[in-house]
């Protein structure tokens, strides 16, 4: 099963935990669907929306995990990318870690995601 990434602030989803459901970042409560990318989408994602920014989780779902509700839409430059209709159990997330900083500023995406 591939991998599909969400950026995530870590208070958010701390909350998110608790309450035992995401419905997304503000970002995705406006666009009405939880935006994620693939491994091969993931830096260019972190760089052109989070950069700068810091307490940042990765977290890691199996696509095959969210059904009909994930779609893979066109969006930059016409790339497909995932798209999630609907919000998403914490419980079935594969793996959450923390967004490094990198000495120029961008995020460190880990060597086996990219």
């Amino acid at each position: 099963m591939p991998l599909i990434y969400k950026i995530c602030p870590d208070a958010l989803w701390r909350e998110a935990e608790a309450a035992g459901r995401f419905s997304g970042a503000p970002i995705d409560l406006a666009d009405g669907y939880i935006h994620f990318s693939t491994g091969a989408q993931l830096r260019d994602t972190a760089a052109k929306h989070f950069a700068g920014q810091r307490g940042l989780l990765l977290i890691a779902v199996d696509d095959a995990r969210l059904g009909a509700a994930l779609r893979y839409e066109p969006s930059r430059g016409g790339a497909l990318f995932p798209h999630l209709y609907a919000p998403l159990d914490p419980r079935i997330v594969r793996w959450v870690a923390p967004l490094q900083d990198g000495p120029d500023g961008l995020h460190i995406i880990p060597e086996d995601v990219a």
